[in-house]
């Protein structure tokens, strides 16, 4: 891992790289142009005198629509609230092809369409390799033991009601899965941003800590170095997780996301939740923690989730997610309508800590410029980040790169492979290009 971040890791680019002075107030004042036409615009029309011809005024503001002159809905109408009709597109959606088995697939996250960080519970992506079951959380346990003498003092199993007796913590992280991206690590293939990206989300989880369930059970932390997890799916999926994770008190066994229980297909009504790591350790349906002394090789560890290297070797336990972003707007399947102004908006997360810094280029990468990272900038989480822009017509690529608080740079996809090869589909973090042709279309694109 260190020879990786030194040949891929680097220093921020010099200022001199960025965009002049003179782009950046270009696209401040075509912002500032682009509000007070808006504003204009709308004054005018309210103006106008009620039944003016709609070239003369918008109809919208002049004729008062029904939802204005009639009552609404009842309280309580819907006693579990969904989305509005005119949103039923966005939706989590399965990649045709991806496994010929649909309980061994994932559906992909719509991040074109969601605002700040936190992913809605019922967009959240989904990967799993038996399907999901909703479990009766009166039947369900926590078992946790030890793989041999002497590691624990206690073994003990835990019902859902004993967890949520326990103090609770919430905090805020992104998961994402190590095969995220792998569809790009040769050239570009996918069309949109829900399938290139979409293999992450971003939640409140609320649980236990994990070293507070081992303490509890009195482990011997010199000695208990890993820790199994398994899931209580038909896959009984099982992954190392290092002690030294747990001992930092950021691994929950989380009850809850987003101010609820766990959907069914989130793990209900419990799982792990290992911060900054692949969401394949994130192990759904926790039934049992067994600590050992060594890590233990599991199928999802030893024959998947592994990366070949150009030299032939694998690298194993490979957890940690790396430093990256994406532009989600203007993105692949989009389409500009006008010239001047766009926001251009993204996502940026590590899994080393907290993002500090995203350059953005509408070049192509010849030429950066820092975004604005928005509120709030959190370890091993979501963030979002905005750029001004304003379009002349002519031929865009545009690319985001994030910088974490270790000083690690999101690589190019040639710096990546340089070092990786093309023969693994996962952990792909490379720089994700769009481009904007003359026509407004967006599309994706490699830029090596």
């Amino acid at each position: 891992m260190a020879e990786l971040t030194r040949r891929l890791g680097r220093l921020r680019p010099a200022p001199e790289n960025f965009l002049s002075e003179a782009d950046l107030k270009a696209a401040r004042e075509g912002r500032r142009r682009f509000l007070r036409t808006s504003l204009l615009a709308a004054g005018a029309a309210a103006g106008a005198p009620l039944g003016a011809q709609a070239g003369e005024a918008d109809p919208a503001i002049v004729n008062l629509p029904p939802w204005t002159t009639s009552p609404g809905s009842p309280v309580a109408a819907r006693p579990y609230g969904s989305p509005s009709r005119h949103r039923s597109a966005l939706q989590r959606r399965e990649l045709p092809g991806l496994s010929p088995v649909g309980a061994n697939s994932a559906s992909y996250c719509p991040l074109q369409g969601l605002f700040g960080i936190i992913t809605p519970s019922g967009l959240h992506y989904e990967r799993h390799h038996h399907g999901w079951h909703d479990i009766d959380p009166s039947r369900h346990r926590l078992m946790i033991n030890a793989s041999r003498p002497g590691l624990i003092a206690e073994p003990r199993i835990y019902t859902v009601e004993d967890l949520m007796r326990l103090p609770p913590v919430s905090r805020i992280h992104f998961i994402e899965c190590s095969g995220n991206t792998g569809t790009e690590r040769a050239h570009a293939t996918m069309p949109t941003v829900q399938y290139t990206h979409g293999l992450l989300s971003c939640s409140e989880f609320t649980g236990v800590p994990l070293r507070l369930l081992l303490e509890e059970c009195g482990v011997d932390f010199r000695r208990a170095r890993f820790a199994l997890a398994e899931g209580a799916d038909g896959a009984s999926l099982t992954r190392t997780i290092p002690m030294a994770l747990i001992e930092s008190g950021e691994v929950l066994v989380a009850y809850g996301q987003n101010g609820e229980s766990l959907r069914p297909e989130n793990g209900f009504p419990l799982r792990l939740v290992v911060p900054g790591v692949q969401g394949v350790s994130w192990v759904k349906w926790l039934r049992r923690i067994e600590v050992g002394d060594a890590p233990y090789a599991t199928r999802e560890e030893s024959l998947h989730y592994i990366d070949l290297m150009p030299d032939g070797q694998h690298r194993q336990y490979t957890s940690i997610q790396e430093c990256k972003s994406v532009i989600t707007t203007p993105s692949g399947g989009q389409t500009l309508l006008s010239r001047g102004f766009h926001n251009i908006s993204g996502l940026a997360w590590s899994g080393r800590g907290r993002v500090t810094g995203v350059d953005v280029s509408v070049d192509g990468g010849r030429n950066w410029r820092s975004a604005r990272l928005e509120a709030p900038v959190l370890a091993k989480a979501l963030t979002r980040f905005n750029f001004d822009w304003v379009w002349d017509g002519q031929a865009a690529v545009l690319q985001s790169r994030a910088i974490d608080e270790t000083g690690y740079v999101q690589p190019t996809p040639a710096e990546l492979r340089a070092v990786r090869g093309t023969g693994s589909i996962y952990h792909n973090h490379a720089i994700q290009s769009w481009q904007v042709r003359p026509s407004g279309e967006v599309v994706n694109v490699q830029v090596v």
